[in-house]
C-alpha cells in the first residue's frame, strides 16, 4: 500500500466483538497499513487472565504495526482529584505500552466527563508533558455529542491554548458531518495541526441522545461527501494514517475478515473517485 497519502488503519472498535488476536489477524489479512488500538483492548485481555506483557506479545507476534494507541478517556475533564490521578497514572501506562509497541502516537476523545475548556487546557498540558517524556505525539478528538468539546472550533481553541508541540487535532469524518461540517468543512484547519484522521459514514437519520453513537456505516453507505473530503485531505498533504472506525452492532455481527476487507476496498474506491491517479 502507499506510504504517503492514503495509508489506512483499522480501529478495533469497528470489529469490537472480536478478541484482539483474531482482530489483528483480520487486519493483517485485509492489507491495512496499521491498527489503531484502544486501552479497552488491553483491559479485555487482562480480564481473561493475560498480563500486560502477554498482550504486548500478541501484538508483536501478529506483525501488525500500531499507528495510534487510545488512552482511557476522561482525563481531560475529570475534576475529582482521586479520579484524575488514577486516569493520569493509566495515561502513563499507555505511554509505556506505546513505546513497547513502537507506536508513535496516543489519542484521546473527551470521555464521560464535562467541564470548562479552561480546566481541560490545564489537563491537556499535563498529558502532553507526560507523552513528551516518552517521545510521543498526542492527538485530541472532538465528539459532536459532547456537551463541551463538540466542534472544530472548540477543539482548535483547546489545542491552541495548550500550545504544546506534540499535541494536534484528531478529526473524524463522522463527527465533522454531525457537527455541520461535511466534505470540505475543515478547510481552515492548518495542515500542521492535523495529526490524525478517522472515518466512517453517517446515516441520514443518525441516533440522537447518545454520547457515543454506534450507528456508523461502511464508507459510501451514508451521506458523507467523500470526494470533497478526500480531495481536501490530499490538498493538505495529509500523510498520516486514516483510521476506519465504524462501531455498529450490525457490523459486529458480520465476520471480521469480511468487514476489514470491505473497509479497504470501499475506501480505496472512494479515494480513486476523488483522486483518479491514486495508487494503493
Amino acid at each position: 500500500m502507499t506510504t504517503t497519502f492514503g495509508r489506512l488503519a483499522l480501529h478495533t472498535w469497528t470489529i469490537d466483538t472480536t478478541p484482539l488476536g483474531p482482530a489483528l489477524e483480520a487486519i493483517k489479512a485485509a492489507g491495512y497499513d496499521a491498527a489503531e488500538l484502544r486501552r479497552k483492548d488491553f483491559y479485555r485481555c487482562y480480564a481473561t487472565g493475560m498480563t500486560n506483557d502477554d498482550v504486548l506479545g500478541v501484538v508483536k507476534v501478529s506483525g501488525v504495526k500500531v499507528a495510534v494507541l487510545g488512552v482511557e478517556y476522561g482525563w481531560l475533564f475529570a475534576s475529582d482529584p482521586e479520579e484524575s490521578g488514577r486516569l493520569f497514572n493509566d495515561f502513563r501506562a499507555s505511554c509505556e505500552n506505546a513505546v513497547a509497541m513502537g507506536c508513535p502516537q496516543l489519542m484521546s476523545a473527551p470521555g464521560p466527563y464535562e467541564g470548562s475548556l479552561k480546566d481541560a487546557v490545564h489537563h491537556l498540558r499535563r498529558g502532553a508533558d507526560i507523552a513528551a517524556e516518552y517521545g510521543l505525539d498526542l492527538s485530541i478528538e472532538f465528539n459532536s455529542q459532547h456537551p463541551n468539546l463538540n466542534s472544530v472550533e472548540t477543539l482548535s481553541e483547546l489545542v491552541d491554548s495548550a500550545d504544546k508541540p506534540n499535541v494536534g487535532l484528531l478529526l473524524d469524518a463522522y463527527h465533522l458531518a454531525r457537527s455541520g461540517r461535511p466534505g470540505r468543512g475543515f478547510e481552515e484547519v492548518p495542515s500542521e495541526k492535523l495529526m490524525h484522521f478517522q472515518f466512517s459514514d453517517l446515516s441520514p437519520n443518525p441516533v440522537t441522545g447518545v454520547k457515543r453513537p454506534m450507528d456508523r456505516l461502511m464508507p459510501g453507505e451514508g451521506v458523507i461527501e467523500w470526494t470533497e473530503l478526500f480531495q481536501l485531505l490530499h490538498e493538505k498533504n495529509y500523510t498520516g494514517h486514516m483510521s476506519f472506525e465504524a462501531p455498529n452492532p450490525a457490523i459486529w455481527e458480520r465476520p471480521p475478515e469480511t468487514v476489514c476487507r470491505e473497509g479497504v476496498e470501499l475506501t480505496h474506491n472512494l479515494i480513486r473517485e476523488a483522486i483518479p491517479d491514486f495508487a494503493a
